[in-house]
């Protein structure tokens, strides 16, 4: 038995049934990660110690009796802008290179209650701001199907660690991508839940009316398991919604029959590649043959979503990232001989080209003169985009379209050209600012590299999302 193959299910069962110790689970994917992740840098941070310590806790609880929750001695990794207790926590970046939490963030406290054990913390694009993994201040992250490769973002230190078997499932967020993203280009499964679905309460915070937290795993199954986990009503995040949590696992073989799946035209126009919408439209044929009725939908403010994101997402983000400031806490510039010199600096210090490129676009459509025809204007048409959607779903039960329109591209070959990387975003960014879920899973390939086949419906219907992604991933094996 190889146990960095298992399935974080399959090594939750293992170890409650006594067959596999948790120390022996968690050893494998340490020294898998320490044989790895000098190529791929998936992981900033490998909790070698605590890890040991808390798997050793959890074989001692079930060798006594204990009751264990339903990850216990599972070893899952978080991305290192979701605040760990003790465990360094730097959204990639200079400015808070050496910033330790007080306090676990509920996803990860919630996490620890089932008994997950934490291996360490992944890489991302500083403060989540990203396509690449490129922007992270501790250096890029790598395909690890071809390291010549982006592996997405920003959640990209997720997607390698699982999909190169350095930890069978992780945490990521998502503000316009950054989980479904990377999980594409990696060729595993990633969902985004809907907005409040998750607590956001210990994730620093990018843009607040588009961040979620979600899992990214090696399969379907481990999907749901870690969404049964993680989603629920926090009193600590006032945007948490207390919408009952459905038993995901339960209902994942009730499959798609009877189920009305919208193809949206705008999504499959100009653009994509071809190898891509071929392998989606076959995803598409597994649904039909599978119960599923295919019809042809329209979201005719698609052209707009990305702009309307760069001003809503760089507004919020400058709002975010002022208290970054050299004063209270992360870094702090050496040239302060005045407050002023110690703000300017230290931003100017701490923060990477991609984050400050962001701040300014903030600050300037927020600014005097600009709030009305920028902001003001994004947020009504992120309204009309959100009523697409509903009419959509008036017609269908759920979306299936591509996840990004080509294979993953090589690793710098858009460092230098910004505009083009936001535009790799086109198919997952509406989700964001409609607030809806998301799945992706693989699902054919294109270039030699997967394709990640997204799944979207209505506010909630996690759970269609899943059947239908189990009914997918099945046909692929």
């Amino acid at each position: 038995m190889n146990i960095t193959d298992l399935s974080a299910q399959e090594l939750a069962s293992k170890i409650k049934s006594g067959q596999l110790s948790s120390t022996d689970a968690v050893k494998a994917f340490l020294d898998r990660a320490e044989k790895e992740n000098p190529a791929n840098n998936g992981f900033l941070t490998i909790c070698n110690k605590s890890a040991l310590i808390e798997a050793a806790n959890i074989d001692s609880d079930i060798s006594s009796g204990k009751s264990i929750g339903i990850l216990a001695g599972v070893p899952i990794a978080i991305k290192d802008n979701i605040s760990t207790k003790g465990i360094r926590t730097t959204c990639a970046s200079k400015m808070l290179e050496n910033y330790t939490p007080v306090f676990d963030a509920t996803v990860v406290e919630k996490l620890r209650k089932e008994g997950a054990v934490i291996i360490g913390k992944t890489n991302l694009d500083e403060f989540a701001m990203g396509s690449t993994t490129e922007n992270s201040y501790f250096g890029p992250s790598k395909n690890p199907l071809d390291p010549s490769r982006i592996p997405g973002g920003s959640s990209g230190g997720s997607a390698v660690v699982v999909a190169a078997k350095t930890a069978p499932a992780a945490l990521g967020s998502d503000t316009g991508g950054s989980i479904r993203q990377p999980a594409a280009c990696c060729g595993v499964v990633g969902l985004k839940p809907t907005y409040g679905r998750v607590s956001r309460y210990g994730l620093v915070a990018f843009a607040s009316s588009l961040d979620q937290i979600g899992p990214i795993t090696n399969n379907v199954t481990d999907a749901a398991l870690l969404l049964q986990v993680i989603a629920g009503d926090d009193p600590r995040d006032s945007t948490s919604s207390p919408e009952k949590v459905p038993d995901y696992l339960n209902k994942l073989a009730n499959g798609v029959n009877g189920l009305k799946v919208g193809l949206p035209k705008e999504y499959f126009a100009d653009g994509l590649n071809k190898e891509v919408k071929n392998a989606v439209m076959s995803a598409a044929s597994v649904l039909e043959k599978a119960g599923a009725e295919l019809i042809e939908v329209s979201l005719p403010l698609t052209e707009y979503a990305v702009a309307v994101y760069y001003v809503i997402a760089t507004a919020e983000a400058t709002s975010n990232l002022a208290r970054y400031d050299g004063v209270k806490y992360g870094f702090r510039s050496k040239k302060d001989n005045s407050l002023s010199e110690l703000y300017a600096n230290t931003r100017s210090e701490g923060f990477g080209a991609e984050v400050k490129r962001r701040i300014m676009l903030g600050n300037y459509v927020l600014s005097s003169g600009y709030y009305d025809a920028y902001y003001h204007k994004a947020q009504q048409v992120r309204t009309l985009l959100q009523q697409d959607f509903s009419k959509a779903f008036n017609e269908c039960d759920m979306l299936i379209c591509p996840t990004i329109p080509t294979p993953p591209f090589l690793i710098g070959e858009k460092v230098d050209d910004p505009l083009s990387m936001y535009l790799s975003d086109i198919y997952t960014i509406s989700a964001n600012l409609a607030g809806i879920p998301g799945l992706t899973l693989p699902f054919g390939k294109a270039g030699g590299m997967p394709v990640g086949v997204q799944l979207l419906g209505r506010s909630f219907s996690e759970e269609i999302l899943l059947r239908a992604g189990l009914v997918i991933e099945k046909a692929s094996i």
